[in-house]
């Protein structure tokens, strides 16, 4: 999995470009996208050098962040539009190109990289020797927080990951084009964004246009993302890919993010913060309706998790937990970090959302990785359309209408000698929950695999927060094995919260 290091773009400073060389002077859109996806598809896989001038090799992490775009060259700078981009330049973990164009009055000009546009602080580079290098990645600005600056709110920067922020976020989970054969013995493929587009804004704009081409050995495709920054930013995604060969798994929409320690699940060192992560869980609405809520864990060896249904509604990693005394970073601001929602347009039908769970040290590495795996995959260099809706939020996280999971504790189930038990907490809190009375007759529903024994479970009201409070005991019968849980709140026939799932790991 790629180092987490590359994902600091709230560090990472700013970049931009200035100058256009004139290409074909006609319309350009998906279908031409399209087209060279489809002729990429027909051709055999041709890797792009990755060869890098002397003075750029083995630079550091710091090093790399030493060099900026110059504010003066971001594009559109001195057209005072409500968009401007700014470019990355190679180096570091970054040694592929992509190429870069503007859209602007039906006509498509590349736009051509120039060492003078970027500073280098104390790198000794000289920029003469660095001409004609392309760039790593983008990003765009635009005035989300406030009318006097133009804020960071979407980066492309490696393979084909991309970053994005809604009003009062700081960056966090990471989003991809496309997974392949995640989870494989044989290793993942990471398909990247080979070229883009980006369609000049007119005066009064509220949204950007990007197009992208992806590649990699045994797939290409096309991309429309149409960014709308706010209170939530969304992006509007519409793809088609096409396979080169039969492969084993194709990730929809993929997620990717980091998960060190919890409420769940204690520090493996002494650490003064109770919580560090981006996400805290994994959210799914199936097909049929049912909310469910996984708590995330760090593993001490992977685990994967699958969650069959057809038409699935949505589903997002999130990050629930929002009150900054859970986390006491200064710096970080984990409460700051944004949720994705995945939300499909039409019809996905049979398929899976699979969460992988993996081992990470500390917070540098991102650990969590989820995404849609469709049942039926498109035969090689037949078109495979998708679309879907992606929203960066944050105080609007999706999450069903009448209760939901707010904390999830974990604890032992008595503290006297010879017991292994395992006490779990589950706190829900809702519209539908603060309806009922104190005399209300509420249920926990709860099951447990083979693996487990549910010795007690009790559910009373949460005097402080006006939910309710599940409490289990659970034994687990092989300690080598996970053990998957099941709850949700019940009055009568009615249900009242989403279903909280819940995997115990192997001890």
């Amino acid at each position: 999995m790629p180092d987490r290091g590359y994902c600091s773009f709230a560090r990472l400073i700013f970049l931009s470009l200035p100058f256009l060389a004139a290409s074909e002077a006609r319309a350009f859109g998906f279908e031409d996208v399209d087209a060279r996806a489809k002729e990429l598809a027909a051709a055999p896989f041709s890797r792009a050098s990755s060869a890098l001038p002397r003075e750029l090799q083995g630079i550091s992490y710091d090093q790399y962040r030493d060099i900026r775009f110059r504010r003066n060259r971001f594009l559109w700078n001195r057209a005072r539009l409500p968009f401007e981009v700014a470019f990355f330049h190679p180096g570091w973990l970054y040694d592929q190109p992509v190429k870069i164009s503007e859209i602007v009055n039906d006509k498509v000009r590349e736009i051509k990289f120039d060492p003078e546009s970027f500073e280098y602080g104390s790198n000794k580079i000289d920029p003469a020797k660095l001409r004609d290098l392309g760039f790593a990645g983008f990003r765009v600005h635009y005035s989300l927080n406030t009318p006097r600056f133009k804020d960071e709110v979407l980066v492309f920067l490696g393979a084909s990951y991309l970053r994005a922020l809604g009003k009062s976020q700081l960056y966090g989970l990471s989003a991809r084009g496309l997974a392949i054969d995640p989870v494989s013995p044989s290793g993942e493929e990471f398909p990247r964004f080979t070229e883009f587009w980006i369609e000049r804004p007119a005066a009064g704009a509220e949204e950007l246009t990007i197009y992208a081409l992806l590649d990699s050995r045994r797939a290409s495709g096309a991309y429309r993302l149409v960014l709308q920054p706010g209170e939530e930013t969304v992006l509007e995604v519409k793809a088609r890919l096409y396979l080169r060969e039969k492969l084993g798994k194709l990730g929809i929409a993929p997620l990717t993010s980091m998960f060190s320690f919890g409420e769940n699940q204690r520090a493996q060192r002494e650490d003064y913060r109770p919580e560090v992560h981006d996400s805290d869980g994994l959210a799914l609405q199936a097909g049929g309706g049912e909310w469910l809520w996984r708590p995330l864990v760090n593993p001490r060896r992977p685990l994967f998790s699958a969650f069959p249904t057809t038409n699935p509604r949505g589903f997002g990693l999130m990050q629930r937990d929002r009150d900054f005394g859970h986390y006491e970073d200064l710096e970080a601001r984990y409460e700051l970090r944004p949720s994705a929602w995945i939300e499909p347009k039409g019809k996905w039908g049979a398929g899976r959302v699979e969460l992988v769970q993996s081992p990470a040290p500390d917070e540098t590495s991102d650990n969590i990785v989820a995404y849609w795996v469709p049942e039926n995959l498109p035969a090689p260099r037949e078109p495979y359309d998708f679309e879907y809706r992606m929203r960066w939020q944050k105080d609007s996280d999706a999450r069903p209408p009448h209760a939901w999971v707010v904390q999830t504790r974990r604890g032992h189930g008595f503290l006297r000698k010879g017991d292994t038990s395992i006490a779990l907490f589950v706190d829900f809190a809702g519209p539908a929950l603060r309806k009922l009375g104190r005399d209300a007759k509420v249920e926990a529903v709860v099951s447990a695999d083979s693996n487990a024994q549910i010795v007690e479970r009790e559910i009373y009201r949460h005097d402080v927060t006006g939910g309710w409070r599940m409490a289990l005991r659970v034994r687990r019968l092989d300690e080598g094995k996970p053990v998957e849980l099941r709850g949700f709140l019940r009055s009568g026939n009615r249900a009242l919260s989403e279903t909280w799932s819940y995997l115990l790991p192997p001890n």
